[in-house]
């Protein structure tokens, strides 16, 4: 008997690629170049704030978008990051929190 092929194959490598795909297309906000390699958490909150509140094409509250942004990052990020770089970036949440009025995560 032979085994039917439903083309799941494609469709499973294309829905992998999916962030990667977003994070080179997106037009949701335009982000300074490197701006999650730097080493300060403030200037990397200070820099999405500036994206989000200048952006035109968002969709979301100027924070979420920022924030959004941040946890996309993270996340898309996974393994690849280093501990330490995950620490900054973590810590950028708080200051982009504390930009906004927002409390910080409690520790």
């Amino acid at each position: 008997m032979m085994a039917l092929k439903h083309g799941h194959d494609d469709d499973a490598h294309q829905d992998h690629r999916w962030s990667q795909q977003v994070t080179e297309t997106s037009d949701a906000m335009d982000l300074a170049a490197g701006v999650f390699e730097q080493d300060d958490p403030r200037a990397i909150a200070r820099s999405l704030k500036h994206s989000a509140e200048s952006s035109t094409r968002r969709k979301a509250p100027p924070f979420r978008s920022a924030m959004s942004m941040l946890v996309f990052y993270i996340n898309r990020a996974g393994k690849n990051l280093s501990q330490q770089q995950r620490e900054i970036l973590e810590q950028a949440k708080d200051e982009l929190r504390a930009l906004y009025g927002k409390p910080r995560k409690a520790a």
